[in-house]
């Protein structure tokens, strides 16, 4: 790997992840193909790169790369990045990757281990209580280990005083909140008004803060209208409704009772809800270390300079940390004048439309996945009972399942373009679904504890024909449902992605919107060709 420069810090590093689990741009700010100054790459050590112009926000993207990027200020300039010589094909200074938006990345457990801690689930943007983001969940098992390898534990209060002057032990427990995010903002909410503030240069950076694209910001019938099956207008919902709770009970009251360090001006919803998704597309959070997997997660912070690039699954450089500096390491030759992409994280593209306000144009997105709503395979399970005491045997098996943490009534099973991200979760779920009464009243007698041994990576995707044909129709008939959420089918996204003049004519919104909804519906459709028993008619 070549080093692609330096930054100074206090290992304050590790992406934070959303309020909660889901995701408007961290370089996006407004999400609009907004327009990124050059960064110039001098001579000496490796090749590097210079972050490309993606023209205005206001027009439709052309060409390759995430529909949607970050854009500074109008006041600001990126700094130079500077290409380290001699670094060689390790990470530097025993520095390991920064969690982006609390992904692990490189150096991470292993690919399939990263790509399981990389999806939503419990916490969404990712799963747990960590933050105040929705995610949807898959499971309080799944939940456990997702938290633990993404470094977020369980949520509980947490409170620093940031740029604030010092509080009281009474006034830093009253700032304890589910998201922890609680003193991070003050502070923001604090150097914002103050004219002399340390911070303004890097304020001038950030994008305007009333033109980011994130969907909580969309009006809600446009955002139901456009997002509609996808997931995101629900997520966005619980967002707002946690967001607004937070403000009231903590942030506003301890404004009040401060009005020297704030003024009117700062006290304001909208400001809030601003700066609740700008620090979740730009901050970081350390890592917790694997002995530290039980604590708390830790507060996010704001490093001016290292989230300055913008993302692409298939990315060129990544974030690494030590305890003295962030370096952004290149993963390969970077030729010059070419754009220097970062990794936030393996982010389908609902997480990055919830999270940073901008997608990866279909089929770029390698990490792209579609939910099944854990609900949904029930559903399809009891619409294949015929009387009544398999209806209520079929219930019996799902509250088993409840027992066991493979499912739970807001979870969701993550399928992505290769593999089945809970694979655990869906291969029991439809074993005791589908197993003879006897089989199950066995089972469910030993408390679950028969033989559940699986080779690991036994459920990608191209082994999904080999499961059991009861599996796959009950598997099937449950995609045939989600795809019943969505408000169009496959071939009218496909017309509108395939007609360049129509595509070019939708807003903004209704292109990123449309990117999501196909890639889904892409993982979906795939999955019914692979389960196929006999005939049935495709929505």
């Amino acid at each position: 790997m070549f080093s692609v420069g330096t930054i100074p810090a206090s290992a304050n590093t590790g992406r934070s992840a959303a309020w909660t689990p889901k995701q408007a741009p961290r370089g996006s700010g407004a999400g609009a193909g907004p327009e990124t100054p050059e960064v110039a790459a001098r001579s000496t050590g490796p090749p590097g790169g210079a972050l490309s112009d993606h023209g205005d926000p206001d027009e439709a993207p052309t060409g390759g790369g995430a529909c949607g990027r970050r854009r500074p200020g109008s006041c600001g300039r990126f700094p130079e990045l500077v290409p380290a010589g001699g670094a060689g094909a390790e990470s530097q200074g025993g520095g390991q990757p920064a969690g982006h938006g609390g992904r692990l990345r490189h150096g991470g457990p292993g690919e399939r281990a990263g790509r399981r801690a990389a999806v939503r689930g419990t916490a969404g943007r990712a799963p747990v209580a960590v933050h105040l983001l929705h995610w949807r969940p898959a499971g309080a098992r799944w939940a456990r280990r997702r938290a633990r390898a993404l470094g977020l534990g369980g949520a509980g209060p947490r409170g620093r005083a940031g740029a604030l002057t010092p509080v009281s032990p009474s006034e830093r427990g009253a700032l304890q909140s589910q998201s922890g995010w609680v003193p991070l903002l003050l502070a923001l909410l604090h150097e914002l008004q103050a004219p002399a503030s340390r911070w303004r240069p890097y304020f001038a950076l950030w994008p305007e803060l009333g033109r980011l694209e994130h969907p909580m910001f969309w009006p809600e019938e446009q955002r139901r209208c456009l997002l509609q099956g996808t997931g995101v207008p629900e997520a966005v919902e619980k967002d707002l409704a946690n967001i607004r709770s937070e403000y009231h009970s903590i942030v506003l009251p301890f404004m009040e009772a401060h009005p020297d360090l704030f003024s009117l001006r700062v006290r304001s919803l909208e400001l809030y809800h601003q700066l609740v998704a700008l620090v979740m597309a730009y901050s970081f959070q350390e890592p917790l270390e694997e002995e530290e997997d039980e604590k708390e997660p830790n507060s996010p912070v704001m490093v001016p300079a290292a989230d300055i690039l913008n993302h692409l699954a298939n990315h060129n450089a990544n974030l690494e940390y030590s305890a003295n500096c962030l370096r952004m390491v290149a993963t390969q030759p970077i030729p010059k004048g070419h754009e220097i992409f970062n990794t936030y994280g393996q982010m389908a593209n609902w997480q990055l439309i919830h999270m940073y306000g901008f997608v990866e144009p279909y089929p770029d997105n390698t990490d792209d996945t579609a939910d099944i709503q854990m609900v949904t395979v029930r559903e399809a399970a009891l619409q294949g009972t015929k009387t009544e005491a398999e209806r209520l045997l079929a219930y019996e098996r799902w509250d088993f399942l409840c027992k066991l943490e493979m499912v739970g009534e807001e979870g969701a099973f993550v399928i992505g373009r290769e593999e089945v991200l809970t694979e655990e979760e869906l291969i029991t779920t439809l074993k005791v679904l589908c197993m003879p009464a006897e089989e199950f009243r066995e089972l469910k007698d030993q408390d679950g504890g028969g033989d559940n041994k699986r080779e690991e990576g036994s459920l990608t995707i191209t082994n999904i024909p080999k499961l059991k044909a009861s599996w796959r129709q009950l598997l099937q008939n449950s995609v045939l449902l989600t795809l019943q959420t969505y408000a169009t089918d496959l071939k009218t996204d496909q017309d509108l992605l395939s007609n360049k003049e129509v595509y070019a004519q939708l807003s903004w919104r209704e292109q990123q919107a449309l990117q999501v909804r196909y890639g889904q519906k892409m993982i979906l459709h795939q999955l019914l060709e692979l389960t196929q028993v006999g005939s049935f008619p495709v929505p």
